[in-house]
Formats: C-alpha cells, sequence, structure tokens
C-alpha cells in the first residue's frame, strides 16, 4: 500500500472531512496520511479507539511516535490524556488500549535504528517560549536529536510564518488553522513539505496551535 509516498512532493490531508476505516483490531479505526507498506509499514496515522478497545502485545521494530488527541491512551507503563506526547524506540513492546477511547496522532517505523530514547511529556505542562524572530509564535519543544526535531507551536491570530525547510516539515493542526498557499488548513488537517521547500503560512482568525516536525525528510530519497 502506498499513500502520499513520493516524499519529495507536497501532501495535505484534511482528515476531519475522512471515513474511518476498520483496522485489524476490533474497535480500532484510523485514517491514513502517508504509508508505505501493509500491514507492518513506515506510516502516520489518527487512530481512534472505541471504548474497552485494543491492540495485541506487539514490537515496535522501527519505533512509534504518537500525540494524544482526544481520551486517554493506555498501556501497561501508564496513562496517556490529551496532550501526552511519547516515543517508545525501536525494540519497545507494548499491548495499547483504551478503555473510556480516545484518538491518537501516530507515526510508525520513522526512528533511526540506534535510537532507545523513550519519551514521556504532557505539552500542557511545558511553558511556550518565544521563537526569535517570529512576531506572535511561541514553541514548546519535545524531541531533538541529529536527525530531527519535534515540537507544539502556539500562532497568534494572522501571524506570518516563513521558513526555509531544507529537511522537509510535517504538521498536524491541533486547533485553530492557518492558510498555506492555496489550503486552509483546520483541526486535524495535516501537511507535508518536502527537503529544500519553503513554508509560507498565515495563521487564521482564532491563531493555531500545531504539532511541527522538521529535519526528517532530508534522508530520504
Amino acid at each position: 500500500m502506498r499513500i502520499n509516498a513520493d516524499f519529495n512532493r507536497r501532501a495535505v490531508v484534511h482528515a476531519a472531512s475522512q471515513d474511518w476505516t476498520p483496522s485489524p483490531a476490533a474497535g480500532v479505526e484510523r485514517k491514513m496520511l502517508d504509508r508505505v507498506g501493509e500491514e507492518v509499514a513506515r506510516a502516520t496515522t489518527i487512530v481512534r479507539f472505541a471504548p474497552g478497545s485494543a491492540f495485541s502485545e506487539h514490537t515496535h521494530g522501527g519505533g512509534e511516535e504518537f500525540l494524544v488527541l482526544e481520551g486517554v491512551f493506555q498501556d501497561e507503563l501508564g496513562d496517556y490524556g490529551v496532550g501526552s506526547y511519547v516515543r517508545n524506540p525501536p525494540t519497545s513492546r507494548h499491548a495499547p488500549r483504551s478503555a473510556e477511547g480516545c484518538t491518537i496522532f501516530v507515526k510508525l517505523h520513522q526512528f533511526d535504528p540506534a535510537d532507545r530514547r523513550h519519551v514521556r511529556l504532557d505539552i500542557d505542562a511545558i511553558a511556550p517560549v518565544s521563537v526569535d524572530g517570529a512576531a506572535g509564535v511561541t514553541r514548546i519543544s519535545l524531541y531533538q536529536d541529529e536527525h530531527e526535531t519535534v515540537c507544539v507551536e502556539n500562532w497568534a491570530p494572522g501571524a506570518k510564518i516563513t521558513r526555509d525547510l531544507p529537511g522537509g516539515l510535517e504538521a498536524l493542526v491541533l486547533r485553530g488553522g492557518f492558510q498555506e498557499h492555496e489550503d486552509t488548513l483546520a483541526p486535524c488537517s495535516w501537511l507535508r513539505l518536502p527537503k529544500g521547500s519553503r513554508l509560507e503560512a498565515t495563521a487564521g482568525a482564532e491563531g493555531a496551535r500545531v504539532w511541527i516536525k522538521t529535519g526528517h525528510l532530508l534522508a530520504l530519497g
């Protein structure tokens, strides 16, 4: 299966308007944003767990990164409410479930093979800091290494964001929205810009809160 699989092309998915499709686990549905592979795949997905649903225990050979958008996600290590950002590195193992139901944004099989760092953060417990040279923009840093940088940014209403992107960008709108070229991105809209591109965005009337990853597309063909 190949969905938005050319990483040298701009991609936009307005996931809020997509239908949910079933996964192999009963009560777990998903909206695929990009994918290369079948059930074991390099994939970026929005996943919804119905109350009481679960996946069987499994190992993440290529790592797993997720952000809880709604409800409470659970596994053997704890409960993760809205705003929880988690990185489970390659070789990690768990049995995900949700007693009350939840929705998560998840990326699979995209870690450096040598990465063994676990991350568990609550984005709402981290104070945003102003971004130098970017009026109306504050940032919550979540993760950084030599391959990628992950953060959440708050954009004030009408803020203009212009950045060169040698290593590309992915963005998921969490609240509010923004305009990027001909597209208006609303909550759960996803944008991917290829390496060597340029972001030129304008926050909407309500501003925007946006999950952002940069740098990670540099090594891809």
